[in-house]
């Protein structure tokens, strides 16, 4: 009943214990992962793992920190024209890694949007302090829906996206106390607007500083969710369960 929406299982970190990170996971309830690519060498790779492994769904894409070239995207085209996919991404803007390169990356995030439109496929975007270029590329488009992983925008920019049909995914971060911010946003959103995450192996929990994070912490993510807005966990499960079906159609 609960499914890590943006975990990158594929990451050369799991190679060791991959089966058994799986395992762990379905031991803890957390029966589906999806795998966002970051870049063209990443597919190949994805498509496998997801081959081998049951309830592991890919979602191929182009991440703004990775370089890549303008032929990637008639690549991405054709892959996604004979590869399953839930999803485009991750793609986005990122603005915090230094000489980031606004127009290369809104070249590529645009394209993958129009790309969304084409196959009629939700995206992951990464937006990292660059969620109103974000918006404003959206706005751009029309029939988009998706989600915005690990945001860490405002309210009024989780209201717009909220507007214009996005979920938020959440996930790690939001176990610090001192996310003040983050931890309002929890507790005020619609539960409906909200889908839950790793980013496996990145953004470990509260306690778990310097580890490697698993799709298996996804619980501990969903009874921070319940702590916060003081409901009960089944029924927060429940909803982002079917959050998650509704946008991936899985």
């Amino acid at each position: 009943m609960l499914i890590d929406t943006h975990c990158h299982l594929d990451d050369s970190s799991f190679d060791i214990d991959r089966f058994q990170v799986i395992d762990d996971a379905q031991q803890n309830g957390v029966c589906t992962q999806i795998i966002p690519a970051i870049d063209i060498f990443s597919w190949e790779r994805i498509k496998k793992i997801c081959n081998q492994f049951n309830n592991l769904y890919a979602a191929y894409g182009l991440h703004p920190c990775y370089a890549h070239q303008p032929s990637d995207i008639n690549a991405l085209e054709n892959w996604l024209s004979n590869n399953e996919s839930v999803a485009i991404g991750e793609c986005g803007l990122d603005y915090f890694i230094s000489n980031a390169n606004v127009e290369q990356q809104t070249y590529f995030f645009k394209a993958q949007l129009s790309l969304a439109q084409t196959f009629d496929l939700p995206v992951i975007i990464h937006a990292r302090r660059a969620v109103d270029d974000v918006i404003k590329n959206i706005n751009k488009f029309k029939k988009l829906r998706g989600v915005v992983h690990s945001f860490v925008g405002s309210e009024q920019q989780a209201n717009q996206l909220i507007n214009k049909g996005f979920l938020l995914g959440f996930g790690g971060t939001i176990t610090y106390p001192r996310a003040n911010r983050l931890r309002k946003l929890i507790q005020t959103l619609p539960l409906e607007s909200i889908l839950l995450e790793t980013d496996a192996p990145d953004q470990p929990l509260c306690g778990k500083q310097g580890q490697r994070n698993e799709p298996a912490f996804l619980i501990h993510i969903l009874n921070t969710v319940a702590q916060l807005r003081q409901t009960d966990p089944e029924t927060i499960k429940q909803t982002i369960y079917q959050n998650t079906l509704q946008l991936f159609k899985l």
